[in-house]
């Protein structure tokens, strides 16, 4: 009876802390990445399943880590790397950071605009509306009233998980693939590799990671459940990701057709699986496209915001920090504006944010390597030698991949 009673303990505790650690790795599978992932069973079928296993282990460990300077410094990320390497440093990197979640919101947009269009809606009706809504959600919310609807959000990832089913896999083929690696030595296969492995970690995401642990106040006392957090995180969003590339290969795949983005792959779905499928599928679509198109500016807002020594927090009004709102608000306006022009290149979008994305992430993991070994900051929280290793060792494969990603994209 008493371990049953710990057991609920520990649970409703758990239940409490959760939230950072799902929302972050959760958003990682927006627009952007639903079609990254969509291609690759479209195009490669089962065959590239397996490296989810090292993508779990690299999440866990850099998101880990970010958790753990929120809990032990009580600061977010870039409020350290201001401290720690002056201003300059921050300004250089808020810079190339704002620029690569502009880019990347609005490719959010341009997920909710192809959801539109799969539902039958006017993107000029559904773009503003979702734009209006992420901006009333952040401002006249609090901490705690986000994080729940963000939670929510998160269960909606779950249309995929039923696409996935209806679309009947051979789940003895799944199984195989992902514990087998099948790696080709050709071209078009490393480029797919290489998009898989490298939508996984963006700069944005340590940035929000930290900030938003540091808002909710978790204490050091609490910090295994905040690991736990960010290990269910994980798992859950490759999950999720796994069975949009099962839906696509064991769809798609099988009758050889060839897509360009999540919207070609829900349309392509309709006939082969049903259209239940087609509409779980555009339905994920709208619900990630809206999900990162929250998140996104907010974590533009917390990151610049804490580089400058200005107010931050969902849980502050508008006057208390205007700065931090400010920000939120114009990367939604321009966020929705673009995807409203005609003729918006959004190959090009892409193109750039992946680019940014690139450019910044060696440092800020770099960064987060220095900060998390320093004993004056982190006392007896520091990395232990052995997870140095394993960290070193995912954030030089990280650095090497977005080279890599960043020169493909000019000789692809």
């Amino acid at each position: 009876m008493n371990k049953l009673k710990a057991y609920w303990r520990e649970l409703l505790i758990f239940l409490s802390i959760m939230g950072p650690g799902i929302i972050t790795a959760n958003v990682d599978n927006d627009a952007g990445g639903i079609t990254t992932y969509s291609v690759a069973g479209a195009h490669f079928g089962y065959s590239l399943i397996w490296s989810f296993v090292p993508i779990i282990i690299a999440l866990i460990i850099i998101q880990e880590m970010c958790s753990r300077m929120a809990v032990v410094t009580g600061k977010g990320l870039a409020d350290l790397i201001r401290e720690e390497f002056g201003v300059r440093v921050t300004f250089y990197a808020m810079t190339v950071l704002v620029f690569s979640n502009i880019f990347n919101t609005i490719s959010e947009f341009a997920g909710i605009a192809a959801a539109s269009e799969l539902f039958g809606m006017s993107k000029y009706l559904l773009v503003p509306a979702c734009a209006i809504f992420v901006w009333w959600l952040i401002v006249k919310g609090t901490y705690k009233t986000v994080e729940k609807v963000f939670l929510a959000a998160c269960l909606f990832y779950l249309s995929y998980i039923f696409s996935g089913f209806l679309s009947n896999p051979n789940w003895n083929e799944v199984v195989a693939s992902s514990v087998k690696p099948s790696i080709k030595f050709d071209k078009a296969y490393l480029f797919m590799l290489m998009g898989v492995i490298g939508t996984t970690i963006a700069p944005w995401m340590q940035f929000y990671q930290q900030s938003s642990v540091v808002e909710k106040e978790i204490k050091i006392k609490n910090y295994k459940y905040s690991k736990m957090d960010v290990i269910v995180g994980s798992f859950v969003v490759n999950i999720v990701a796994i069975f949009i590339v099962v839906v696509c290969a064991n769809t798609l795949f099988k009758h050889g057709i060839r897509i360009e983005t999540a919207k070609d792959a829900a349309l392509a779905l309709k006939p082969l699986a049903g259209k239940y499928c087609f509409y779980l599928f555009a339905f994920g679509l709208l619900n990630a496209s809206v999900f990162s198109a929250c998140i996104l500016p907010l974590s533009t807002a917390y990151s610049v915001c804490e580089g400058m020594g200005w107010e931050v927090g969902v849980n502050k009004r508008f006057r208390e920090a205007p700065q931090f709102y400010t920000l939120y608000t114009t990367v939604i306006i321009i966020g929705a504006a673009v995807i409203l022009l005609p003729n918006v290149p959004l190959i090009t979008v892409m193109l750039v944010s992946q680019v940014t994305n690139g450019l910044l992430l060696p440092f800020v993991l770099i960064f987060m390597l220095m900060l998390v070994n320093n004993k004056r900051l982190m006392g007896n929280y520091t990395n232990s030698r052995v997870y140095n290793i394993f960290a070193i060792a995912t954030i030089v494969l990280m650095i090497v991949l977005s080279v890599m990603l960043i020169f493909s994209y000019f000789i692809h």
